[in-house]
């Protein structure tokens, strides 16, 4: 009774887990090329707010700014704004700096992004909101082919593709190649009617379809948009609109994606609506947004029912399970150049993100605002 109770729990944790990663990605790649619904584009003369929140972001406005300055779109039909929070470093002495060319600096008391935010939707006039983080710079067409997308009445969002530039060590590229997964997923959900947020550095949204965000929310990038989806309107990906980051490394990763994950529980929360049948994006949203809190206790149960499994799979699990995780913590004292480090940085990769999926579960138990943490990165 054990050892069947044992594999029947091996065997559907495994494959759930193939799914989640790998199956699901799969189906919705034929689903989007199946079933994909293309944007219908057009160019746009309208006036745009490019809205950039920040605090104490030195090291990165003023090449921001220039970046902006250097848009591809009528000077005329732009504005930008720079809303600091609270900044206490020259992140608004710099954005002063620019003021003679057209900049405004909005400075606010340091109350967190989403309170940012909506200062900065409350004191512009665009037709559009572009709203972009300080430390991504912009393609010069970038503004302009995210605006034609909105030449379809059926689009309410729309995202930027980030894109990050190749890091120097092993533990940067191995977080870089999962954000290349992740904007896979994006892209195709994207084709195929909705993303299910929006890619938070670098997005558009029509001013009227914009609501309040709550202070407290973890990821204004998630709520704001799914108030549009939720009133009907599509979230897509214009891929030929770009937007660099740098690389980080996994200590930076961890603490966003502890962040990010618990801003999944909290949207939960402020959309039930998501776990209904009238979503209709319900079944990507329980694939791929509510899969992934699932993932590490399926990891879990894996390893749990491992030894309760008829011989000699019992023993072939086990042993394979504590390579793999053996291989991830040797990671953390293996030389970058070593070439096991390319098999080592991505098992380490993967047992970072179960662990931050897990302590996601703060957010039930601390104030929300206490899981930001500053994104540090290599210049």
């Amino acid at each position: 009774m054990i050892q069947t109770t044992a594999t029947a729990v091996f065997l559907a944790s495994l494959a759930l887990l193939l799914y989640i990663a790998a199956g699901y990605p799969l189906l919705l790649g034929w689903m989007a090329k199946r079933f994909g619904k293309p944007v219908k584009k057009g160019e746009q003369a309208r006036t745009v707010s490019i809205l950039i929140a920040v605090r104490d972001g030195a090291d990165f406005l003023a090449a921001k700014l220039e970046s902006v300055l250097s848009l591809r779109y009528p000077r005329h039909l732009t504005e930008v704004l720079v809303l600091s929070d609270g900044s206490t470093d020259a992140t608004e002495a710099i954005a002063r700096g620019f003021e003679p060319r057209g900049v405004r600096l909005l400075c606010l008391p340091r109350r967190g992004k989403a309170a940012t935010i909506n200062a900065g939707v409350a004191s512009s006039s665009g037709d559009i909101l572009v709203l972009t983080d300080v430390r991504q710079e912009l393609e010069p067409e970038s503004v302009s082919r995210l605006l034609a997308c909105f030449a379809d009445p059926a689009v309410g969002v729309v995202s930027g593709d980030l894109v990050i530039r190749r890091g120097a060590r092993a533990e940067q590229r191995a977080v870089s190649l999962y954000w290349r997964y992740e904007r896979w997923i994006r892209t195709r959900l994207g084709r195929l009617d909705s993303t299910l947020g929006a890619t938070g550095p670098f997005y558009a949204v029509r001013r009227e379809l914009v609501t309040r965000i709550p202070e407290e929310t973890l990821l204004d990038d998630v709520y704001l948009p799914l108030a549009v989806f939720f009133r009907g309107y599509r979230l897509t990906v214009e891929e030929s609109a770009r937007a660099y980051d740098y690389p980080t490394g996994m200590k930076t990763e961890f603490r966003r994606k502890v962040r990010t994950l618990a801003g999944n529980y909290q949207i939960l929360r402020m959309y039930p609506g998501l776990v209904w049948i009238g979503n209709r994006m319900l079944f990507h949203f329980l694939s791929y947004k509510l899969a992934r809190l699932a993932l590490p206790y399926l990891v879990i149960l894996l390893l749990l029912a491992s030894p309760g499994l008829p011989a000699p799979w019992a023993a072939a699990a086990v042993i394979a399970q504590a390579l793999f995780y053996a291989l991830a913590a040797i990671d953390l004292w293996m030389p970058d150049a070593a070439p096991v480090k390319r098999v080592t940085s991505v098992a380490r990769a993967f047992v970072v993100m179960m662990a931050a999926a897990v302590c996601a579960l703060a957010v039930f138990f601390v104030p929300p605002q206490r899981l930001w943490k500053p994104t540090e990165v290599e210049l």
